[in-house]
């Protein structure tokens, strides 16, 4: 009987990739690049994955765009530090080999390009850690190029853009914006900005001027478009295929129904990890192991799809990684949005800024807010160990909200009371008044606040040392002096938010060869069946040491994965490693 016309025809291709993430289509590209017959599925609506809400920066040691004078021996000290115990050598050493190659390829193959940051280390003072320049950041992208597909393309996340506007952290828009309201130079610079996107949205019906985690998923999007790679959305994975113990396609299903995907050189796992998987959470997350709360503002696919059904077919998940290492922490806040939905917001800059702090329920410290998003998120879980609720709050004064927000509140002259009044943010006269309203110990706060204000008024912090190192001061104020971190809070009303865990992703992942080959218990490949990106066990061991660890790796292996698969890897990535070294 001739299938139903409703009904997809089955598939055959060379290599068939799960995932429309940065390490799924890095993959992609190369491996049409190399002559391969590419197909690209995606479980969500919109492609992008978990790269179109972030950042768009990739931790890459010793690219083009770095300045001058890092080595490779600084890189590898650094990466041993950071790693500890799980310091894998041999996927370290292949990363800092071919990662400057691949943002090189991409850049003279593609429409793919990148520019250069200020960015130090999240650790610079450790053995090997520079003081900048080894992140790299995917350049703004005009997504209208994507053409009818553009409407395909996953938006930014909604509580980090202002009316769908969308700025790089480290971008000179966020500073005008800031400023608009106290310069006419940057009031100018913000009157042009919102008039070109609303132009945009008129034409387009959402920004187009893409900047972050967003310009490198329509970058990448174009380049398997101009290449001829089909990216089908909707389309989710169901069973992976295999024959003569060899991994040889899929079945996934899509709107019209299901459909088999033949793959003659295998398939490609870049699902985007288990941030979503609420069974494996519940049993990796420490604060939600003990009964807490965790909003993830990755996208809601993230189920673990790949890890599960590589599991099925024999693959390991590597989770090594103890204590707060299962993934890479991020501070959020639930915000109130229209029509009675929430969101989630990544707290990535006010906890840098001079006269914001953060304190437990019992109105104490616990670290250095202005550590990375990780560290912080690691402090808080240990710091709550005994408690039910994994939570913090930050808190400013009026001086502080004024000049940077806080969370989802906006600077002056943005207005705060509908926030204050749906609960987002607490506000009190005085710093009692403020911990009843944020159910926070009176007593403790304002002792906390007094023993702060005692060094914040000679710009020091005593007790956790804000402002001390390169990373801290980055994403602070210069103006303020002589420590950009620090500063009183001194002048009422205040202000709190309350903080939550979240995420950016998951450091558990497929125990995998160097080159991607997905592994069983006993070390031996399953034949066809890779992993790329957050699928993939992180080569990190369980800690965050710089901006873009997870993209970084993810283009890099992807790169070197479908290398492999085409049979066009250097004979030195897939070395035994004393055989490397001693080449």
């Amino acid at each position: 009987m001739p299938p139903s016309a409703s009904v997809p025809q089955d598939l055959l291709c060379d290599l068939l990739v799960v995932g429309s993430g940065a390490g799924g289509l890095s993959t992609a590209i190369t491996a049409r690049k190399l002559g391969l017959d590419v197909v690209v599925v995606e479980k969500a609506p919109v492609f992008g994955g978990t790269t179109a809400f972030s950042g768009g920066v990739l931790w890459i040691p010793g690219s083009r765009h770095a300045p001058a004078g890092d080595t490779r021996a600084a890189m590898r000290t650094y990466l041993r530090d950071q790693a500890g115990r799980f310091f894998d050598a041999d996927a370290a050493e292949a990363f800092l080999e071919h990662g400057s190659a691949m943002v090189d390829w991409f850049e003279r193959e593609t429409c793919v390009r990148f520019v250069p940051t200020l960015y130090p280390d999240y650790h610079p003072d450790a053995p090997g850690g520079a003081q900048v320049g080894r992140s790299i950041l995917a350049a703004p992208f005009d997504a209208s190029q994507l053409g009818p597909d553009l409407a395909r393309l996953r938006p930014p996340l909604e509580t980090i853009t202002f009316m769908g506007m969308m700025f790089n952290s480290s971008n000179a828009d966020l500073k005008h914006f800031f400023r608009a309201s106290k310069s006419l130079v940057s009031a100018l610079y913000v009157a042009r900005r919102l008039a070109a996107h609303f132009v945009d949205l008129l034409r387009w019906r959402r920004g187009v001027q893409v900047t972050s985690g967003n310009a490198l998923a329509a970058r990448l999007a174009k380049s398997c478009f101009d290449l001829g790679i089909p990216i089908h959305t909707g389309t989710e994975l169901r069973e992976l295929l295999q024959a003569e113990g060899r991994t040889v396609g899929a079945r996934v299903s899509t709107p019209q129904g299901e459909l088999r995907i033949s793959a003659r050189r295998g398939v490609v796992l870049a699902c985007g990890g288990y941030a979503h998987d609420r069974a494996r959470t519940a049993q990796r997350y420490p604060h939600l192991a003990r009964g807490g709360e965790h909003l993830s503002p990755v996208p809601a696919e993230n189920t673990g799809d790949g890890l599960a059904l590589a599991e099925r077919a024999g693959g390991q998940v590597d989770m090594r990684f103890d204590g707060t290492g299962a993934a890479a922490w991020m501070p959020v806040s639930r915000v109130p949005l229209p029509g009675g939905r929430s969101g989630v917001f990544p707290h990535l800059l006010d906890r840098y800024k001079p006269g914001v702090i953060g304190v437990l329920r019992n109105g104490r410290r616990f670290t250095n807010e202005a550590d990375s998003y990780h560290d912080v998120g690691a402090a808080l879980i240990e710091a709550c160990a005994g408690e039910r609720e994994t939570a913090m709050w930050l808190v400013c004064d009026q001086t502080a909200i004024s000049k940077y927000g806080l969370g989802y509140a906006k600077p002056a002259p943005m207005p705060l009371g509908g926030l204050v009044r749906h609960g987002y943010l607490f506000k009190g006269r005085t710093l009692a008044e403020l911990a009843r309203a944020a159910g926070i110990d009176g007593a403790g706060l304002q002792a906390t606040v007094a023993a702060y204000n005692q060094g914040a008024t000679q710009g020091q912090d005593p007790q956790f040392g804000r402002g001390t190192n390169a990373f801290n001061r980055y994403l602070a104020d210069p103006q303020q002096q002589p420590n950009p971190c620090v500063a009183p809070i001194a002048r009422g009303p205040f202000y709190a938010v309350k903080v939550l865990m979240g995420d950016l992703g998951t450091f558990d992942g497929l125990r995998t060869s160097v080159v991607g080959e997905v592994l069983r218990a006993d070390g031996s490949a399953i034949a066809g069946l890779y992993a790329v990106g957050n699928d993939r066990a992180s080569i990190m061991g369980g800690n965050y040491p710089g901006a873009g660890i997870t993209l970084g790796p993810a283009m890099t292996f992807g790169w070197l994965t479908a290398r492999h698969i085409a049979g066009d890897l250097p004979t030195r990535a897939t070395m035994p490693q004393e055989q490397r070294h001693a080449a």
